[in-house]
């Protein structure tokens, strides 16, 4: 059985879990306290030398990255529907992986890092600026469409929900951007959907 390893605040351990649930894979969670510094052990460092969550563990793979973890996934058990093999549609989903690792981390996540655990180094007028801009262009791109590419969702929604969805722990108010709402709510939807502290499940019809 596959072994995830991670912290349940931590939004990138979170998507590899949603992810897992998504595709209805069996899992072992096992919880690295990031407050109590497991991610600097030895026996920890031994399996993740960065010292990061999440780290997926299956058979003798080991895999860090929450974004090379879901590309893994998505190609090992999810097949074409998360993730195409063509260049172009490739080349958009992965667009979104890196605009995951830019400019929502610099925006939406580093504000949160801020505002909820104190991460004072952040500077966070340039975080919520860059959390405006993103959020802005999340919200006219989905103007047009239910998900972030094709008429499906991929694992490119995947990478960008986290964050986005967490967004008001970093203080950032999303009424101003109804079809990210709307986009969060489809997500929301989708069988095997499972929340964590600061995304609520959906309520039942």
């Amino acid at each position: 059985m596959m072994k995830l390893y991670g912290h349940e605040m931590s939004g990138n351990s979170y998507k590899v879990r949603l992810f897992l649930e998504l595709l209805n894979l069996d899992y072992e969670w096992i919880k690295v306290d990031l407050m109590e510094g497991e991610h600097k052990s030895p026996d920890y460092l031994a399996l993740n030398p960065f010292g990061q969550v999440p780290l997926l563990v299956n058979g003798d793979t080991k895999l860090a990255d929450a974004q090379a973890i879901l590309v893994y996934l998505a190609r090992q058990y999810g097949g074409d529907h998360w993730l195409p093999l063509e260049a172009l549609p490739l080349a958009q989903v992965v667009r979104w992986l890196s605009i995951t690792a830019g400019e929502v981390r610099q925006g939406p996540e580093n504000a949160r890092l801020y505002h909820l655990f104190g991460a004072t180094s952040i500077n966070i007028e340039r975080a919520h600026q860059k959390a405006e801009y993103i959020l802005t262009q999340l919200d006219s791109h989905l103007s047009t469409r239910t998900w972030l590419e094709f008429e499906r969702p991929t694992i490119a929604d995947v990478s960008v929900f986290p964050y986005i969805a967490l967004a008001r722990d970093g203080k950032i108010d999303l009424d101003a951007y109804p079809n990210v709402l709307s986009w969060i709510d489809h997500i929301k939807q989708l069988p095997g959907f499972v929340g964590m502290v600061g995304i609520a499940d959906p309520i039942a019809a």
